[in-house]
């Protein structure tokens, strides 16, 4: 038998005891709940393009490398509720199987079970509390949340700034998205409220356990090549309120980022500088009717190299003009066309130069794309110097049914001089990206089930392709696939 299958019938078994655990058992006002999930997902890709002359991108033989991959990640969750207070814990690992890289099996597997069983969340939160004390400030309630917890929630960004919080730790995004915060909502009334966050991404994660070969694994580098040392702190103000009777939500923001100095390792060893960043901006979703809404979102951003004193700081801003025709009851159809401006640094391969482009902050997820993160931009996750308009259609069918589909050209900002392996590529066209993605459910649990009848399982699959444009050295059209099926038990 596999050695995966092994491992799988390993945790189904565990995952079962966890299933049997009375949901919302209840001891003198205490609640104790537990329970588990367990992910399953392929991935292909092929002929993935990279920033050609970037000396941080990933090698062209390597990228072109044909790369199959299967994901498994259990996770075991355990949590205790008194009134409004909760404590919440789970703990996950992630282990792949390579089956093939370029032909041949891969020799060496960098994530093999159990290399690391991690802490992934661990939060003590209260809702609904009463705001005594806040009262003279016109505040009604009031929640909070401290410990290492998510930033993304039902695929969301926590305070839905999808370009800005999303990931505090993009290279393992996989296997987890948390970050060490404190925040609280202060609620004015049902539309109006304001949410304070205080965070501290470290690029190690050191409440594990795990083998030599996991140690030291980066959680949060910029480049894949990165060491381990890099560090993040910040937090931010988001104001959410809806004008005109509720016609028009938005959100103002002002963020705070801080990156610590931290190391290059590959191809060549170069200290990069700490780096502060403040992005102010405004998120407006305005709806004229059933059938017509918007999305405007701007951000400028202010900051400095700490080395050298030097500037840094881009623009972002985006548009969107959103349809949801009429069609029937259950199907919820919304056509959307819509385009992403990130400003970019026409120097940004010079050391001594400001930086211009645009700071994805804690936004550093896949967004527009699950291919383009593992090559074609300047970092992990790192969007910045791009154009992207798009037409995409959503339908939503049920609960945890739905699907999408989308399609647009690629662009630069500016002309980075990094087109072609050689730097002599002119053209701004990256290339035409297009996806579909169908979400749907196995099982769906009934309402109030406990015990073994609350067991989900749902499943999804995904495809992109990308053909590359003349800013690319490589024409070869780049493709990327994946089936996932989720257990939750």
């Amino acid at each position: 038998m596999k050695t995966w299958a092994i491992k799988f019938a390993a945790f189904l078994a565990a995952f079962v005891f966890f299933a049997s655990f009375p949901a919302g058992a209840s001891t003198n006002a205490v609640n104790v709940d537990a329970g588990a999930d367990l992910r399953i997902r392929q991935e292909l890709m092929d002929n993935i393009p990279g920033n050609p002359g970037d000396i941080y991108s990933v090698s062209t033989a390597k990228r072109g490398k044909n790369k199959n991959q299967l994901r498994i990640r259990p996770r075991v969750w355990f949590e205790v509720g008194n009134g409004p207070f909760r404590l919440y814990t789970r703990i996950t690992d992630e282990f792949r199987e390579f089956f093939v890289e370029n032909g041949q099996r891969r020799k060496e597997r960098s994530y093999t079970f159990p290399d690391e069983v991690f802490l992934d969340n661990l939060f003590v939160e209260g809702r609904g509390l009463d705001a005594g004390w806040l009262e003279s400030a016109g505040v009604e309630s009031l929640d909070f949340r401290f410990g290492r917890q998510d930033m993304l929630e039902r695929g969301r960004s926590i305070f839905g700034l999808d370009r800005l919080v999303d990931d505090g730790t993009p290279l393992v995004g996989s296997r987890s998205f948390f970050s060490d915060m404190v925040r609280a909502k202060l609620h004015f009334s049902d539309t109006r409220t304001l949410d304070v966050f205080a965070l501290y991404d470290n690029g190690r994660n050191d409440i594990r356990w795990g083998n030599r070969q996991s140690d030291g694994r980066p959680l949060n580098p910029i480049n894949m090549s990165d060491s381990a040392d890099l560090d993040e702190w910040g937090g931010g103000l988001v104001f959410s309120d809806a004008l005109f009777g509720g016609g028009v939500p938005f959100k103002a923001y002002s963020i705070f980022k801080r990156s610590e100095a931290y190391t290059t390792r590959k191809p060549v060893e170069r200290r990069m500088p700490a780096k502060e960043v403040t992005t102010l901006g405004v998120l407006v979703e305005p709806r004229f009717n059933d059938a017509w809404g918007m999305e405007l979102d701007g951000a400028k951003q202010f900051g400095r190299l700490l080395s050298g004193n030097r500037q840094a700081g881009g623009y972002m801003g985006h548009v969107g003009l959103n349809y949801f025709p009429s069609i029937g009851k259950e199907w919820k159809p919304k056509v959307t066309l819509a385009s992403t401006y990130y400003s970019g640094d026409k120097h940004r391969t010079g050391e001594d130069d400001n930086d211009t482009a645009w700071d994805p902050v804690w936004g550093r997820f896949t967004q527009d794309s699950e291919m383009l993160v593992y090559g074609a931009l300047y970092g992990n996750c790192w969007w910045s110097n791009m154009i992207y308009t798009k037409l995409k259609l959503t339908m939503d069918f049920g609960p945890r049914h739905g699907m999408y589909v989308y399609t647009g050209p690629m662009h630069t900002a500016v002309q980075d001089n990094l087109g072609h392996a050689d730097g002599s590529g002119r053209s701004m066209f990256k290339g035409w990206l297009s996806a579909a993605r169908y979400d749907f459910p196995i099982r769906l649990a009934p309402k109030g089930a406990s015990g073994l009848d609350r067991c989900e399982v749902f499943s999804h699959i995904v495809a992109e392709s990308f053909q590359p444009g003349d800013y690319f050295d490589s024409g070869k059209p780049a493709y990327f696939f994946r089936w996932q099926i989720d257990f939750r038990f």
